[in-house]
């Protein structure tokens, strides 16, 4: 991903209420049954910092997270980097209520190149990897666990 690539934008709906789609997202045993099972500690208040490793192919991918804006209910926006890597983005969650549903809307913001060499890091790997975790096991997770 590149700061001159689009952004990745990723919207879905839930039927279920803004609190548990706002659990699933913030609440570190949920996260885990649908987004990272190597998640260690996760706590959604500004200035809070995590990092878990996630190993893919052959390279090790530390994850830091840093979250920088919290508004329970509406939105969750964390820096996010590799240890390993150059590179810097932010990714934003953002819950509204439409017609009985929930939307959700997901939003990756490059803010530094990261390497083009490793195929992991390449806009259409990080679409389908945002797709595969928010179209199928958020919405999963949401539809086994109901309110």
């Amino acid at each position: 991903m590149k700061v001159t690539d689009e952004p990745i934008i990723i919207e879905q709906r839930f039927n279920t209420s803004i609190q548990e789609v706002w659990n699933a997202l913030t609440r570190l045993e949920e996260m885990k049954k649908w987004y990272f099972k190597n998640l260690d500690s996760f706590n959604p208040e500004i200035g809070f910092q995590t990092e878990f490793e996630v190993q893919a192919e052959d390279r090790n991918f530390t994850h830091i997270w840093k979250i920088t804006d919290v508004i329970p209910l509406k939105r969750i926006k964390y820096n996010w980097r590799y240890n390993e890597y150059p590179g810097d983005s932010y990714v934003t969650f953002e819950l509204t209520e439409e017609k009985k549903q929930v939307k959700l809307r997901v939003q990756t913001e490059i803010v530094q190149d990261f390497p083009s060499q490793i195929p992991q890091f390449e806009r259409d790997s990080c679409l389908k990897g945002w797709k595969y975790l928010i179209e199928k096991n958020l919405k999963e997770y949401l539809e086994i666990n109901p309110g």
